[in-house]
């Protein structure tokens, strides 16, 4: 895991900037910093890489990493790099390290830029390639790694953080104001529906994607891989042993590392089957991570030390303190670039500290296991109007009435048959936008669009989920939550092989018994603690903004509601009142709650760039 950045244009890039760029590097690669600079027929090119040493640590595998007439820098980890080293060296290619680095660089000279096909980890990478003068950059299948870039009248520019540019390159970045306003009205969801990024001049590579840059600066890009639904005839025994068979090999590629690893735990099945996993079957001596919330919408203690008990492990109970939460806030903004994207990111920062703090390099998480195997309470609505002309419809109908009416908070998912009634409704994705554009200084109109990926209604939405409305944005800060504490993440069911076969399985075995995720629950059977493994409820990796600040404290008040640059975008009048209404209400419900968060994460961050 490593930090980025890079140029390639007419006009050369002076090492004040280099070294500029390479200093704020020093979170992500705190082992090594070095850049290089070079011309090549008339090209001027620099390749940037600070290093944390996760596989191979000794100087051997430094990067820019060279072989022949190409020159790496890349950031993550091919987790298959040991099959992949004995295929090439079957084909009578010689190494000089054991890193993953070079089974890249490897690689590319051996496939060219199809590499990326047979690779299964997390990238971002560029590739100079002298032969015939063109800069590869890749990133990897679901965009687990960052990869910004800016096209300049000068060259191109790119980088793993968005700072890293802004260091090498010649004029300011100007903030982008229509983003913020999507931010505000429409929540994180809406956040990678276009290529928009926080600063006009910036976008992102999106995941899966390649791109090209020839000497004569023409830019080609391409997608290399695409989630898809493609079902095909099972047996409830056969998804259930191929999940757990590919879960299982998964998690064994992502315990590869010559540093220690560390565990994020909640209350729920995803963390907690990976937990055990890790301890249980393959062996690894497990320490886990965990947030403890005193409200009880988020409180997942019981669940946490159901796992911590049945493993037997060490652990590390984290509260959320209030004592300083503004100053810290104010730091994971400037340090993201950006605000940050929900509460759960501003918590789980205190996970990655803690882990730092003793001495873990990288760190596991549960994401995407929602998305794989039907994680969400909209996910049962619309797997009952796919199932609507099946027979066991009535049954499934009735076990969502029995096990999950009584426990879902959002109103319009409070219906079992929404989706009969309506099969476009999406309205509970933006909810309460209403609310939060009355408080703005100019309405933002900007409705929900659903990208069309697969027929049946339940794999399209989670593959919109993978693409576009969760996995990039939880990517995004899981990325620079880690990094800003120099750990590196990792994701076992962001796995190319595991999400293919979910994605084959019938849907009438994906929910049961009221059960989301029941292909997951049955594979963890034996593995998994029956207290994680039976709980229906989703409480989710969050906390209330009344958890964070006390929202009652004059200087709380103040650092919401004094005067700031944010009050061009937002009615100042407007929002006092949202805020005097919200602290009258008894409970602060959680869409309230988020637009809180993100209005003074905005804050903050206009503010800082003000003062840049």
């Amino acid at each position: 895991m490593c930090g980025i950045a890079g140029f390639i244009g007419r006009t050369p890039i002076g090492q004040d900037r280099i070294d500029r760029a390479l200093a704020l590097m020093r979170n992500r690669g705190p082992d090594k910093q070095i850049g290089v600079a070079f011309q090549h027929r008339g090209l001027e090119v620099a390749l940037l890489h600070s290093r944390l040493s996760i596989i191979d640590l000794a100087d051997r595998a430094d990067q820019p990493f060279t072989l022949g007439d190409c020159t790496l820098v890349f950031n993550g980890e091919i987790y298959n790099y040991i099959e992949l080293r004995r295929e090439l060296a079957a084909l009578g290619v010689a190494f000089t390290t054991e890193s993953d680095t070079e089974v890249l660089l490897q690689s590319y000279l051996t496939w060219g830029t199809a590499c990326v096909d047979r690779m299964e980890g997390m990238w971002a990478f560029a590739i100079f390639d002298r032969r015939n003068g063109t800069l590869f950059l890749s990133r990897d299948p679901f965009g687990e790694k960052p990869l910004y870039v800016q096209e300049a009248p000068e060259g191109f520019y790119f980088g793993s953080e968005i700072k890293f540019i802004q260091a090498l390159g010649k004029a300011p970045l100007s903030v982008n104001l229509r983003h913020i306003r999507r931010f505000l009205v429409n929540g994180y969801k809406a956040l990678y529906k276009t290529e928009d990024t926080f600063f006009d001049e910036i976008r992102q590579i999106d995941q899966a994607t390649n791109l090209s840059i020839d000497r004569d600066s023409k830019v080609e890009e391409w997608r290399y891989w695409q989630p898809a639904f493609d079902p095909r005839p099972m047996s409830l025994g056969e998804a259930v042993a191929g999940a757990r068979d590919r879960l299982l090999r998964s998690m064994a590629l992502r315990l590869r590392a010559d540093v220690p690893i560390a565990f994020c735990l909640s209350g729920g099945v995803d963390s907690s089957s990976l937990a055990s996993i890790a301890g249980k079957v393959l062996g690894y001596d497990v320490t886990t991570f965990s947030i403890i919330e005193s409200d009880e919408r988020y409180n997942e203690f019981g669940n946490v030390n159901a796992t911590i008990a049945d493993l037997g492990c060490r652990h590390h109970l984290l509260p959320i303190p209030q004592a300083g939460a503004y100053d810290r806030l104010a730091r994971l903004v400037g340090y993201h670039d950006a605000p940050l994207y929900t509460i759960t990111y501003y918590i789980k920062s205190f996970m990655t500290q803690a882990m730092a703090e003793n001495d873990f390099r990288v760190s596991v998480s549960g994401v995407a296991a929602d998305e794989l195997f039907t994680g969400y309470y909209d996910h049962h609505n619309l797997f009952l109007y796919d199932m609507r002309d099946h027979p066991a419809f009535q049954q499934r109908l009735a076990d969502w009435r029995t096990h999950i009416g009584g426990i879902v908070r959002t109103p319009y998912l409070k219906d079992p048959e929404l989706y009969l009634k309506d099969p476009s409704c999406r309205a509970h994705i933006y909810l309460n936008n209403d609310m939060f554009n009355a408080v703005m200084r100019e309405p933002f109109a900007e409705p929900f669009v659903e990208m069309n990926y697969a027929p049946t209604a339940l794999h399209n939405r989670m593959i919109n989920q993978v693409r576009h409305e969760n996995i990039p944005q939880i990517m995004h800060e899981e990325d620079l939550d880690a990094m800003h504490y120099s750990i590196e993440n990792r994701s076992p069911f962001l796995d190319r092989e595991l999400l293919s076969f979910a994605y084959s399985m019938p849907t009438e075995h994906l929910i049961r018994d009221g059960y989301g995720k029941y292909v997951l629950r049955q594979a963890m059977d034996g593995i998994l603690n029956d207290k994680v493994r039976n709980d229906r409820h989703k409480k989710g990796f969050n906390a209330s903004i009344a958890s964070l600040f006390d929202l009652n404290a004059a200087l709380t008040r103040a650092q919401f509601l004094d005067d700031g640059p944010i009050f061009e975008l937002v009615d100042r009048d407007r929002m006092v009142r949202f805020y005097d209404d919200a602290l009258a209400l008894n409970q602060i419900p959680n869409s309230i709650s988020k637009f809180m968060f993100s209005f003074l994460n905005c804050r903050i961050f206009l503010e800082q760039q003000q003062a840049a």
